[in-house]
């Protein structure tokens, strides 16, 4: 299962790369148009609606992502009081209305995106994209998104039937100030290293 959870964390960190290409890419489109406008009075159209389906179809790839690294944010002021298995059984809990958000949210994608490929639709706008492409691409990102959250609550069930409460709080507990000064410090020291001292 662990295996299983490293390979959709590799196919998350591609998704939310892809992602930040796209909006790299998106604000790259924007900052000519806005140079075309203003040089050339005229403008190629396109760009605000290009970089709104980008925004949601990075969006989409980034939540699992955020999930699979504990990024997302957790109010704890009492969840750090409260015992170990009292917080294990808690994060479980959350992952399981984590999944029911993921799954709502990818059916009303579905919905979506079924509409619009079965009418045909395309936005209403100079270019007048087909709806169904980007659509498609967001929907892909919100059902990995809800697979993740189901792998990662299978294997923190588990872990908290077998007792192993450790393996529950690094795969969906509430990340530490300490485990983030912790990696940041790592971070440092990874770069501070000679290249050819890297593993």
């Amino acid at each position: 299962m662990d295996r299983i959870l490293d390979l959709a964390h590799r196919l998350a960190r591609y998704g939310a790369w892809a992602g930040g290409a796209l909006v790299i890419l998106a604000a790259f489109v924007i900052g000519l148009d806005i140079v075309v406008r203003k040089l050339f009075v005229l403008a190629f159209g396109g760009a605000a609606e290009l970089s709104g389906y980008v925004l949601a179809i990075s969006s989409s790839w980034a939540l699992a992502l955020a999930l699979l690294d504990r990024a997302h944010i957790r109010i704890d002021s009492l969840y750090v009081h409260l015992p170990v298995r009292a917080c294990a059984a808690l994060d479980v809990l959350g992952l399981m209305v984590m999944l029911g958000f993921a799954a709502l949210l990818t059916w009303h994608g579905w919905n979506v995106f079924h509409q619009s490929f079965n009418l045909g639709s395309r936005a209403v706008t100079a270019i007048a994209t087909p709806l169904a492409y980007p659509q498609f691409l967001w929907l892909v990102g919100l059902a990995y998104f809800a697979l993740v959250t189901l792998l990662l609550l299978l294997r923190a069930c588990h872990a908290l039937v077998t007792g192993d409460i450790a393996t529950v709080q690094r795969i969906a507990g509430s990340r530490t100030g300490q485990q983030d000064l912790e990696e940041e410090l790592e971070s440092l020291r990874r770069r501070a290293e000679p290249a050819e001292d890297r593993p």
